[in-house]
């Protein structure tokens, strides 16, 4: 029940190991983002999971998605999470907006066996879309521009304008508006799940962890230890965030790895 200074921890322990996660995430800087409605999608998420072992939701403790029209802005699993949840909700309708093209429906030649196969996948998410709304919730090439409010504060609409990538004069690649493409989408709750930014920057800045270029603690896989003496990092706060079976498996690692510093051999499996 007590806050204990990281700088404690290092001077009291052996080794400390940072398994936060990558819990910052990316914010949507436009008009309106702070309306009544508008919500983080783990915020969402979370809340709905907890409720729903607490009590089977009888608590209200959740942000409940019955009956409104849903907009989620971001893809991936997060943005199918809240897909998904939002329809055993009950929702009058959800949709999913995404930024980035539509992938290719088969591989690409510049995609091939054994790399990650780049193409249209259809999740749980927009499966249970497909069968509820009888469409697949994603728009792509969406942007959006403005997030609409009634006099309450309360969220009624999003406004987005479609765009086309397009490299600029230095070469990067980067979505450009395309005129006459605007479109105004009735919401009633707004999820942005729009990725991690990385870990609480706080604790890797209190025991003077050097980052890597996405502000995660810089460790390599596989030892695990960071620029400071005694210090490991493992799972979302090292590599960015990804999912469960990564954690586990660099959990695994990182304990093998503190245990060979600490002992000077390990016979933990990997």
């Amino acid at each position: 029940g007590k806050d204990i200074s990281m700088q404690r921890l290092a001077d009291e322990f052996d080794s400390v190991v940072i398994a936060t996660g990558a819990t910052v995430p990316r914010d949507l800087p436009v008009l309106g983002r702070n309306a009544k409605g508008v919500h983080f999608a783990m915020e969402f998420l979370t809340k709905n999971t907890k409720s729903l072992l607490d009590s089977k939701h009888e608590d209200g403790a959740y942000i409940s998605a019955k009956g409104k029209d849903v907009v989620v802005i971001g893809g991936g699993d997060t943005g199918t999470d809240c897909v998904g949840t939002s329809l055993r909700h009950g929702c009058n309708s959800v949709i999913q907006l995404e930024i980035m093209p539509q992938p290719p429906e088969t591989r690409l030649d510049n995609n091939p066996w054994p790399q990650w196969p780049k193409k249209l996948l259809v999740d749980y998410g927009q499966e249970e879309s497909i069968a509820v709304q009888g469409a697949d919730p994603r728009q792509y090439l969406v942007m959006t521009k403005k997030i609409e409010q009634d006099d309450n504060g309360q969220v009624n609409a999003v406004h987005t304008i479609g765009v086309e990538w397009k490299k600029n004069p230095e070469g990067q690649m980067i979505p450009y508006e395309v005129a006459g493409s605007e479109k105004v989408y009735p919401a009633d709750l707004v999820l942005l799940a729009m990725g991690f930014l990385g870990p609480e920057g706080k604790i890797l800045d209190d025991l003077g962890v050097e980052k890597d270029s996405r502000s995660n603690a810089k460790a390599d896989y596989g030892e695990f230890d960071t620029s400071v003496k005694g210090v490991f990092a493992c799972g979302d706060a090292r590599r960015g965030q990804s999912l469960i079976v990564w954690a586990i498996n660099e959990g695994r690692g990182a304990a093998q790895a503190v245990d060979q510093y600490l002992m000077g051999k390990t016979y933990l499996p990997k």
